[in-house]
């Protein structure tokens, strides 16, 4: 299944038409995004708001820390 997604304030000029279109493709649906704020912002704030604040995502290294010191000398082969 393929989703048309239209943004809200473009629905009421483009969704009667993109209907019209996709009528004789049953593998396309044409939806109106219905959200009022993106949920991955922090306060419902818009991406560009959050970016504007300086909030940015932090990556972090997640792998083990290395264990200090020198390695021990190897035996050697007889």
């Amino acid at each position: 299944m393929i989703y048309c997604v239209i943004p809200k304030p473009l629905a009421d000029e483009l969704y009667p038409k993109l209907v019209k279109h996709y009528k004789d493709d049953a593998n396309v649906e044409v939806i109106v995004d219905r959200r009022e704020f993106d949920r991955r912002a922090r306060y419902g704030h818009s991406s560009a708001a959050s970016e504007d604040a300086g909030q940015r995502r932090i990556v972090r290294d997640r792998r083990r820390a290395r264990v200090a010191g020198d390695l021990l000398p190897l035996a050697h082969a007889s």
